[in-house]
């Protein structure tokens, strides 16, 4: 389970970066709180930042149930499959939002394989 402590530890890092992030573009273009609109650059960011926010309400208790029943080794190379497509997908957000698609497919297949394996991990406990 250390590796899957280190994996989630490592997606809890990279949010508490893409929060950063949001909060220097928010200083950078002068936008006051509750604004949430008026520069594109914060705009990016704060979409960056609520969409991973969005897929670790999946990742995270998938890959945990994943790694109690289905196995430790493939949750936490999911759990960094998932962290390396949101790395992927903020580069291109930020960049293009159009072109975001590659790593919001990365993530979201690792979620898939996490979900299948902890549905197959629980139901041979189960049955």
């Amino acid at each position: 389970m250390d590796y899957v402590a280190f994996v989630t530890l490592l997606l809890v890092t990279q949010y508490l970066y893409f929060m950063a992030m949001v909060g220097k573009a928010r200083g950078d273009a002068d936008i006051t709180p509750p604004a949430v609109t008026g520069d594109e650059t914060f705009e990016r960011n704060l979409r960056v930042q609520l969409n991973t926010l969005e897929q670790l309400m999946v990742t995270l208790p998938a890959m945990w149930v994943c790694a109690h029943y289905f196995g430790t080794a493939f949750a936490g190379t999911m759990g960094l499959t998932f962290f390396a497509g949101r790395v992927v997908y903020r580069s291109a957000y930020l960049t293009d939002p159009t072109t975001r698609g590659k790593g919001m497919m990365i993530g979201f297949l690792a979620n898939v394989a996490l979900l299948i394996a902890a549905l197959l991990g629980v139901l041979g406990e189960l049955f």
